[in-house]
């Protein structure tokens, strides 16, 4: 999924592959386990797909999961809701000129950032709570 997301590469960091878009890292695999992933979302999102998928999504312990480090379960976690996060982390480190790369023929910006997940779009923290 995320080798689809515009301008992505894998490579390695601590002995797990990794994506990047523009040299920085938005999502991992196989750590802290092989049925793992993280994502490097924004603390409200993160705050966010932990309550739409709790069995799915959790907070990276410590530091990075304060700062939205937010660990996937992948066998429990909707593909949907994966897709989403992994946009959102792709979103979270591209470089800003990307999502204003020109029209290309078909009418979509050329290398244009992938759309934000729905139920996400325009909520703030303040939003979801009760």
């Amino acid at each position: 999924m995320a080798l689809g997301l515009p301008q992505v590469s894998e490579s390695s960091h601590m002995g797990h592959p990794d994506f990047r878009v523009g040299g920085k890292i938005f999502a991992t695999l196989g750590a802290p386990g092989p049925d793992w992933g993280m994502v490097k979302l924004t603390p409200d999102e993160q705050e966010l797909f932990v309550q739409i998928e709790p069995e799915g999504f959790q907070p990276v312990k410590g530091g990075w999961g304060r700062q939205g480090a937010t660990n996937v379960r992948l066998r429990s976690a909707r593909k949907g809701t994966v897709r989403d996060a992994l946009a959102a982390a792709w979103r979270n480190r591209a470089p800003k000129g990307l999502a204003t790369a020109p029209t290309g023929a078909s009418g979509r910006r050329a290398g244009a950032s992938p759309p934000g997940p729905p139920r996400l779009r325009g909520r703030s923290r303040r939003s979801h709570r009760r």
